[in-house]
């Protein structure tokens, strides 16, 4: 997994690395069937007891009678058998890449040493991405967050102490009609 970082310059560089991933992923080896892909051909359903998982789980999608069993590279494969590509890549936060041979070895390599550790601590491995990210960047500091919604409460944090700092006293927070910036108050309400 990676850190989201609350501004624009480094969205866009991180974006702009992780879609160069995803076409690597692109290029693997060709199959004898293309996979189906989700965005123009909706799953058509599944063996797995939907019921079951609805009684448990608590409805925030509306989701595809799709039940994925595993992946490879930008692919997903569902429980019958059947290959899709995965458009979604968990809603843009898994862009690496599904069953990464080298990705699954750095993370069990990292959690043979330690598997999460608090920002109250200092983190050599995190200093070092820092580090680099100010010298490549553009930056004068980045901000590590665990998720998207970390991210969007930080930039507009940011946003608003710094229009403060300028002098204004009510900033406005522009957003798309229609859009998604997490299930947190301050993205909605900046939607609104």
């Amino acid at each position: 997994s990676g850190y989201h970082v609350a501004t624009s310059r480094h969205r866009l560089a991180t974006y702009m690395l992780l879609v160069l991933a995803a076409s690597a992923s692109l290029h693997t080896a060709a199959r004898a069937r293309p996979p189906t892909c989700v965005a123009t051909a909706p799953p058509v359903g599944t063996s797995y007891d939907t019921g079951a998982f609805d009684a448990a789980v608590m409805k925030t999608y509306n989701r595809y009678p799709l039940a994925v069993a595993g992946g490879e590279g930008c692919e997903l494969v569902d429980l019958d058998g059947r290959r899709y590509l995965d458009f979604a890549a968990g809603i843009s936060t898994c862009t690496l890449g599904h069953a990464n041979p080298k990705l699954a070895a750095a993370v069990a390599a990292q959690m043979g040493r330690v598997n999460h550790v608090s920002n109250l601590y200092y983190i050599p491995e995190q200093g070092e991405l820092a580090q680099r990210l100010v010298a490549t960047c553009n930056l004068d500091k980045v901000f590590f967050c665990n998720s998207g919604a970390e991210a969007n409460e930080g930039a507009i944090k940011l946003a608003r102490k710094r229009a403060s700092l300028r002098g204004v006293e009510r900033p406005i927070i522009i957003t798309a009609k229609q859009s998604f910036h997490g299930r947190t108050l301050a993205p909605l309400e900046a939607e609104i």
